[in-house]
């Protein structure tokens, strides 16, 4: 009763929560069926404990190398210490219980304006951007390790060369399945071991694309480096091409001046014509190309 206690408390307390921010009454108002698939598969995973008392079974396996049958007398504990290393999601929720994140409330109250969920991926992800290499060596090593002992306990029964079952030995084989290298030196014997060193292989591919990611983002230029590098190259392109466009400029000035200056003694010459070269002089036609002679030297 106390594990299923611990297991329930966190969900209980979450309950109340909802209940708490969506004025509910009924406490089952906020267990939806996820809810309560993952509740149950929470307490299925700490249930999982090896079994007081010394029971065994029979173990078959066929040898890597020699190809022949092994059977062998193993613990039943094999089967059921395997499975609790599941429980390691708790680490994961302690880090969101105890992040500044989650603890802070001016943090959590921006957060809900912009309708952002306080769980343990945005923890995560907040971790990847602050120390990415941190976050990935922790989780290699641990990787290593826990698929290590691993290997060592599912092959410990079969291996009779003591090579696998060894924990260096175990270690040397993970780290050359992580790294994709794959010497064959060492290979596993029974499901077991091909299945950890198969996940473990899985998770080698995707901690060496984070990593090439984590490298190819810290040589990228800051913000401040990108605009002096801007800086820099429209200097050296001013300086290329200042010549070339103080020639153009020069040349529609002059361009410019010229057709203002005909403009001007056009307009002269027509109001000019049209109020010393006519009998009758036309108001409306003299105002119109005054009008225009004004323009022509304001332009």
């Amino acid at each position: 009763m106390s594990g299923e206690f611990e297991v329930t408390h966190p969900i209980s307390f979450i309950s109340k929560l909802f209940m708490v921010d969506n004025a509910a009454d009924d406490w089952r108002i906020a267990m939806t069926s996820e809810r309560m698939f993952f509740i149950c598969l929470e307490i299925l995973v700490c249930a999982i404990h090896p079994i007081p008392g010394n029971y065994t079974f029979t173990w078959t396996a066929r040898l890597a190398f020699s190809y022949t049958p092994s059977k062998t007398d193993a613990d039943v504990d094999i089967i059921l210490s395997i499975p609790m290393f599941l429980r390691l999601y708790l680490i994961a929720r302690v880090m969101l219980l105890h992040s500044k994140l989650f603890t802070d409330a001016s943090s959590r109250s921006i957060g809900a304006l912009n309708k952002i969920n306080f769980n343990t991926r945005f923890v995560m992800k907040t971790l990847m951007t602050i120390c990415p290499g941190t976050v990935l060596l922790v989780f290699t090593i641990s990787l290593w390790i826990i698929a290590a002992w691993t290997v060592r306990a599912c092959e410990r029964y079969h291996d009779n060369m003591d090579i696998t079952s060894n924990f260096l030995g175990a270690m040397w084989l993970i780290s050359i399945t992580f790294l994709t290298i794959g010497y064959g030196d060492m290979v596993p014997n029974t499901y077991c071991g091909k299945g950890v060193c198969l996940l473990t292989g899985i998770m080698g591919a995707g901690c060496t694309a984070l990593v090439v990611a984590v490298v190819a983002k810290k040589l990228e230029l800051t913000k401040a480096e990108k605009h002096v590098h801007n800086f820099m190259m429209d200097t050296q392109l001013t300086k290329r091409t200042a010549v070339p466009f103080a020639h153009l400029e020069m040349l529609f000035f002059t361009f410019q001046v010229k057709n203002t200056a005909a403009n001007v003694l056009r307009e002269t010459w027509l109001i000019y014509k049209n109020t010393k070269l006519v009998r009758k002089m036309d108001h409306a036609k003299v105002r119109k190309h005054q009008r225009k002679f004004l323009q022509a030297i304001h332009q």
